[in-house]
């Protein structure tokens, strides 16, 4: 039978790598503006990308881990991954992911940072991507290198780091496909790209909400005219989406009204809840940069979290016809379009959910104005299946070696479209999602930042983790 490493090994290493090796390096790559394609159309003539790939594999490359291979695949007209193996001492497979890909710059960021100056304030590295998701691969090596370390059995292991998530992970489906082979069936599935309720334990992730996404537009006009001739004749665009937008979502308590949009919540999954939320208590909603004296829309710890998980929120993304205030001129609109966003529950049928959608917001417009919706995207959440004891027993065992309290599982609201494929693709699978983006870590927002005691801690139970699926039987 394999053995379990030993723990101040595992974390005096862990320690001395991150200071001495791995913030250095995460700096230089958060200073690579390495957007997602979705956010740079001329991310090839740019090179970012391809700078961010390189500095990952060389740095993957000097560590020289006792067997890896590393291949940089690049399809036509596709963003580049890089694929590693590492051989292991046992016939299982591990298969483990992240992203380099980046979010935008986004305004707002406090005075003396940017998204792309890394900045080591504190325990807290700021700066675009350390948090969401640079920091996995790095995380990924070292735990298998703390193993070799001490000579642990581990199965083998392949990792795959891919540049177009923060994009829905549009190009990944081809080099699944490409590298399925290669792949093989894996047991276990440990995904670093999600989130954690607070900075103090192991924190797992049991679900993400999918997304629908479209664009309403109305119509009233062909051009604007001067609001003293034309306002109380012609009804005003903005009164009529308005009264589209109430068809789909209760303006006083922000509920959805479409059926389709709404699921059974798992009776595990609220109990689960319940827990986190009596651990976090009301950090549920003070983790918020809130403005003022603003307030959740309840103040039930458990209700909150399950609105953010299990049950569909709506969000207006953008706009399109309202000038700008220095632009704003006493004219009655020919139109106004919104990016509506809806988050979607785990298990909805979001292809489903998007026709009721669709229909709502086309019957009987008011005025016969010229209404319409264009969908633009739909991606299915995710559900992960109840743990094996083994992994929840080495959750647990890591989280007291390291943290010094238990693991907590919690189901996170933003989506990961990798899981839902893998789900999918490797139904027998275990899967250890976790991540460092805890209170105010703001991915894809201003201020982002990766939380270094947190990280050395999480590593440290990742290696724990894949030494204890090893071991068990």
């Amino acid at each position: 039978m394999s053995v379990l490493p030993n723990s101040d090994k595992i974390r005096t290493l862990c320690e001395q790598s991150w200071e001495d090796d791995i913030i250095p390096t995460l700096k230089k790559f958060i200073a690579i503006p390495n957007k997602s394609p979705a956010f740079d159309a001329h991310w090839q003539e740019h090179g970012h990308i391809d700078a961010a790939v390189k500095l990952v594999a060389d740095w993957v490359k000097k560590e020289a881990v006792p067997g890896l291979e590393l291949r940089v695949l690049q399809l036509p007209k596709r963003t580049p991954v890089i694929f590693i193996e590492i051989p292991g001492t046992l016939d299982k497979t591990i298969l483990m992911y992240g992203h380099i890909d980046k979010q935008p710059e986004m305004h707002g960021w406090m005075e003396g940072l940017s998204p792309w100056e890394p900045v080591l304030k504190g325990d807290k590295l700021y700066g675009r991507g350390g948090a969401d998701d640079g920091y996995a691969v790095f995380a990924s090596i070292l735990a298998i290198k703390a193993l070799k370390a001490q000579n642990i059995a581990h199965s083998r292991i392949v990792i795959l780091i891919e540049n177009s998530e923060e994009s829905g992970s549009i190009d990944l489906p081809y080099y699944i496909d490409e590298l399925e082979q290669d792949i093989g069936t894996p047991e276990l599935i440990i995904c670093l790209d999600s989130g954690c309720g607070n900075y103090e334990q192991l924190w797992h992730t049991t679900s993400l909400r999918g997304i629908v996404a479209g664009t309403l537009r109305v119509e009233v006009l062909t051009e604007g005219v001067h609001s003293g001739y034309g306002s109380g004749i012609m009804p005003s665009s903005f009164r009529i989406i308005r009264q589209l937008l109430s068809r789909v979502e209760n303006k006083n308590t922000g509920e959805i009204l479409l059926s389709a949009f709404h699921v059974n919540i798992p009776e595990q999954r609220i109990k689960e809840t319940r827990l986190a939320a009596s651990v976090l208590g009301d950090e549920v909603y003070k983790a918020f940069p809130r403005s003022g004296e603003a307030q959740p829309v309840n103040d039930n710890m458990s209700e909150l979290l399950l609105n953010r998980t299990w049950r569909p929120a709506l969000e207006i993304i953008a706009c399109e016809g309202i000038p700008s205030l220095e632009n704003a001129s006493n004219v009655l609109r020919p139109y106004t379009t919104l990016t509506l966003s809806i988050r979607t529950p785990p298990t909805c049928d979001v292809e489903k959910a998007a026709v009721q959608l669709k229909q709502i917001l086309a019957a009987d417009p008011p005025y016969k104005a010229k209404v319409t919706f264009d969908l633009q995207k739909t991606s299915s959440g995710w559900h992960a299946p109840l743990l094996e004891p083994w992994l929840k027993k080495a959750m647990d065992e890591a989280s007291h070696a390291y943290f010094g309290k238990e693991a907590l599982a919690i189901a996170e609201g933003g989506s990961i479209p990798f899981m839902a494929m893998l789900g999918e693709k490797f139904p027998k699978a275990q899967f250890l999602i976790t991540g460092i983006l805890g209170p105010h870590s703001n991915a894809h927002g201003p201020n982002e930042f990766l939380h270094i005691p947190a990280v050395k801690r999480l590593t440290c139970c990742i290696s724990h983790v894949i030494a204890a699926e090893a071991a068990h039987e």
